[in-house]
């Protein structure tokens, strides 16, 4: 029976799409809540509805996918459970640009009407980033495939509003939160980017109530907001101001007087003049202390971040130049007011980081505002000792204390959103009580709710009111967070809270892998609510994947024009390639650097593999001998003992989320071991096709090949399957084929040793010839010496298969003085000796070559000392990191001993040369 063959080029698209849509038709990754095997789940990070591919994206579900293509070869009950993100503010922007184009706006249209033009549009095009997970070759269970806002994923959040706040747990309240004037809604820390620029810093003369001849500067890089000032700062122990706390100030525009309070957690004495302002109700830090001084709030900005001075008791002129400016208008003018009545000491440069929209790159304001808060402190507590006492584990360790040093200091968390499309709050108000609060609006337009508004809170509509009106209950118009139905995902995924037999299977989920940005405002939050609604941790461990950036480090982003679009990699390189390119530059601790060249680079990793298959099938028909590993050939025996150690090696990586170090080894070894050394050493065998030797080898080249492609497949799971298709096996696919253990008998020790003992001579053998500048096809006479009585028994034993492998024409195993004689350069080793003849060679050339080698190793060998040398490196670097650091330093030291010895020879060969 002929053997199966392979086209002489691979195809990746082809594969691809063909075998994709055959592991969906099996149903090959549909998980089972009645699997007998030990079940392993994952839920994916559900990617923004809006979204589509971007290299984090790559990037995260290839270490996702290869973890659980693994387990799931190891027979474990596997679920990864897939689904998107209604993403509010994302999604909402993207209906309302359509609108605008149309002429239109939301408002026009109405909430209800709106909202179903929103869920248009995601029927229409909210499933392409799914489908983009599937190019990538994501092994998702599709078939429970959620979305946040599912009816199922829905009732979660009510059950989980109406349960927190029964617990006293969330409570309306004012506060300070982070606004977007464009899009008029509250938005996380996360939501907020910060970029830095160069502003100003000014110095403001406020003069003392009680004697306006003495003056207090204040520095502000807010000028504008001084408006709604209602106290100055000092550090309580500044000998320059301390005898001042208790006294008034005039505040300058205003017919104020405001207090001097000493506070040393808002003050820096080295900040400015070490003395500030406090602005309660336009700033975080000044909100807080205002709070501990039980200062007034002053509002003097709208939501559409204009200034209003309705209960600010200012000038009239000021008030007649600044009222209903935004923000950038009224700074300036501000500043000129401030000049002429000889108010502003100074302005100087000053770099700060000004917060913008995520989504909009508006200025993010600052503003007081009713909202609903989570209180997070009895929450936290719980999620913080889950990971002290390692119910959690973070991987790497070094984010732990980040975690750690958050959660004890967190915030109360806004999970109200003044937007249209998410989850509404389910609490309702009741108009007959209040007066048709949803009709009025206050002058800055936010909706009037009576802060001592009776709420009701309950999972459906209430029948009545607490005063038994029914007709007049209107449901709070605001949403929820996204980040809100995003902390329940490990459990309202699985039907919580109905109580399914895929919860009781699957939670908690065994992994999680995300990305450092979301540490504390997703992770943590799921933390938080796994503890507090089912009992258990939600997953078992965090592996957090650093960002990917382009070759030099920089951040991606389209203005520098640096982006690399992973759909396009994809169709140029092989979605191969670029899975094995993120697994292999996953190093903890370190960002992805990428680059085209590396993706093409395990392009043609691909290829190399694609033609070791296609050279194993031409070599495959005939009889295969099942011989015991122990009595195979010396080739055979060695591969067989690399693989199983690669085997172990790829596990025990895995195991610790070491997908660098697992795909490093699989690279070693296949390119490097399997193709270029026993593909090699085997040739001469194979050509004599009735032997019995060629028979076990066959036997060997099948079984090695497809456990290789086994252990491949979790990396590169379209090409494995295709090879194995062509390989002697068993079952349907290799998705669900057993993943390789290691094989004791085909450990040998002794034979890997030998093997190394001959890769030590033909290395300097190698060496020597590009030294001299020798041909590569140039069949030359090598005379070796074995240092140890092993080594000198192994070079006579592997004579043939020497002289094979490096092209020798007669190899010569003798004694030291046979080695070294005259005209031969000669490279030492730790156990071998190994002398070539100089007859014939451009000695000038290869001195020149010899130089410029040992120069560049120089120049390494510094600049990896200067690293090792510098403390910062040191004290920040992984300790995996030091380490192939010291190698690098190590080898590259060996490198120059070895060129120097080859320099001394050949100077005296030139030597000898002249003087005949």
């Amino acid at each position: 029976m002929s053997t199966p063959q392979l086209d002489k080029t691979y195809s990746p698209h082809d594969v691809e799409d063909r075998w994709y849509q055959r592991w969906i038709d099996a149903g090959l990754f549909h998980a089972d809540s009645a699997h007998p095997g030990q079940p392993y789940s994952m839920v994916i990070p559900p990617p923004n509805v809006t979204g589509s591919l971007h290299v984090g994206h790559a990037l995260n579900n290839t270490l996702q996918d290869i973890l659980i293509r693994w387990r799931r070869m190891q027979g474990r009950n596997v679920l990864w459970m897939p689904g998107t993100d209604h993403a509010g503010i994302a999604t909402q922007n993207v209906v309302e640009r359509q609108l605008q184009a149309e002429g239109t706006t939301r408002e026009a249209l109405g909430r209800e009407e709106f909202l179903k033009r929103v869920w248009q549009w995601k029927e229409k095009s909210g499933g392409t980033i799914i489908s983009q997970l599937k190019r990538l070759g994501a092994s998702c269970d599709w078939e429970r495939e959620r979305f946040t806002m599912d009816a199922g994923l829905s009732e979660a959040v009510r059950e989980v509003f109406v349960r927190l706040h029964a617990d006293g747990l969330l409570y309306r309240g004012e506060r300070l939160i982070n606004w977007c004037p464009r899009c008029l809604t509250a938005l996380s820390d996360i939501e907020v980017e910060h970029e830095e620029i160069t502003g100003k810093l000014y110095t403001i003369r406020y003069a003392l109530a009680d004697d306006p001849a003495q003056v207090l500067l204040v520095a502000t890089t807010r000028p504008e907001t001084l408006l709604g000032d209602t106290a100055v700062a000092v550090h309580p122990e500044d000998e320059r101001y301390r005898h001042l706390i208790g006294k008034q100030v005039r505040l300058p525009l205003t017919t104020r007087a405001i207090p001097i309070v000493g506070d040393s957690i808002l003050v820096d004495r080295e900040f400015g003049t070490g003395a500030v302002k406090i602005t309660p109700a336009h700033d975080f830090n000044d909100f807080e202390a205002g709070e501990r001084h039980g200062l007034r709030r002053i509002k003097i900005l709208d939501i559409h971040a204009n200034l209003r001075l309705e209960g600010a008791l200012v000038e009239s002129e000021v008030a007649h130049i600044v009222e209903g400016l935004p923000v950038a208008k009224a700074r300036p003018k501000i500043e000129q007011l401030l000049t002429d009545q000889g108010l502003l000491e100074k302005s100087e440069p000053h770099k700060m980081a000004l917060g913008k929209c995520y989504r909009c790159k508006t200025v993010v304001e600052p503003l007081l505002s009713d909202q609903w808060f989570v209180k997070i402190k009895p929450l936290a507590e719980p999620a913080i000792q889950a990971v002290e006492d390692g119910r959690v584990r973070i991987i790497p360790e070094a984010w732990k204390n980040n975690y750690l040093g958050w959660m004890r200091d967190i915030k109360d968390w806004c999970v109200s959103r003044q937007i249209w499309w998410g989850h509404q709050i389910p609490a309702w108000y009741c108009e007959t009580c209040y007066g048709s609060p949803f009709l009025r609006r206050s002058s800055d337009g936010a909706p009037l709710i009576p802060s001592d508004a009776a709420v009701i809170v309950a999972k459906t509509t209430p029948a009545t009111c607490p005063k038994g009106h029914s007709d007049a209950l209107v449901q709070d118009p605001d949403v929820l967070d996204t980040w809100f139905s995003s902390a329940l995902w490990p459990f309202s995924t699985l039907g919580w809270p109905k109580q399914t037999p895929d919860l009781k299977t699957f939670y908690p989920t065994s992994t999680l892998v995300t990305g450092l940005d979301i540490l504390f405002f997703w992770v943590a939050r799921m933390i938080m609510m796994g503890l507090k609604f089912m009992g258990d941790v939600p997953f078992r461990d965090v592996y957090i994947h650093a960002l990917v950036r382009d070759a030099e480090g920089q951040k991606m982003s389209k203005s520098k024009g640096n982006v690399i679009d992973p759909l396009h990699v994809m169709e140029q390189f092989g979605t191969d390639a670029l899975r094995f390119t993120m697994a292999a530059m996953a190093s903890p601790g370190r960002d992805v650097k990428l680059a085209e060249e590396r993706i093409e680079g395990y392009r043609n990793f691909t290829n190399k593999i694609w033609n070791a298959a296609r050279f194993l099938l031409m070599h495959l028909d005939g009889e295969r001998a099942e011989v015991p590993a122990a009595q195979r050939s010396f080739p055979d025996r060695w591969i067989l003992s690399r693989l199983t150690a690669t085997i172990g090696t790829v596990t025990q990586e895995l195991e610790q989320y070491r997908f660098d170090r697992a795909s490093s080894a699989i690279y070693q070894f296949i390119w490097h071991e399997y193709c270029d050394k026993y593909i090699e050493m085997i040739k001469p065998t194979l050509k004599d096709q009735a032997s019995e030797q060629a028979k076990s080898t066959r036997q060997t080249l099948a079984e090695t090949f497809e456990t290789m492609m086994r252990l491949l497949h979790p990396f590169m799971p379209f090409i494995s399957e295709e090879i194995w298709q062509t390989l002697p096996h068993e079952g349907t696919s290799i998705v669900r084929q057993i993943y390789p253990t290691t094989r004791p008998d085909w450990e040998s020790q002794e034979v890997e040793q030998e093997f190394a003992l001959l890769e030590e001579c033909r290395g300097l053998m190698n060496q020597e010839r590009a030294i001299l500048n020798y041909a590569a096809g140039k069949r030359l006479h090598f005379k070796v010496h074995g240092k140890t009585d092993q080594a000198a028994a192994t070079f006579k034993k592997h004579r043939e298969l020497i002289e094979y492998m490096e092209n020798v024409e007669d190899l010569f195993v003798g004694s030291t003085s046979e080695v070294t004689a005259s005209h031969l350069l000669t490279l030492t080793s730790g156990s071998a000796e190994v002398g070539t003849s100089m007859e014939g060679a451009d000695l000038q050339k290869a001195k020149d070559n010899v130089l410029k080698q040992i120069a560049l190793l120089q120049k390494e060998v510094a600049r990896t000392q200067q690293k090792l040398g510098n403390p910062d490196f040191v004290a920040k670097a992984p300790p995996e990191v030091l380490t192939d650091h010291h190698d690098r330093l190590a080898r590259e030291s060996r490198m120059i001993q070895l060129f120097e010895q080859a320099l001394q020879q050949i100077i005296s060969e030139q030597k000898q040369h002249q003087s005949s």
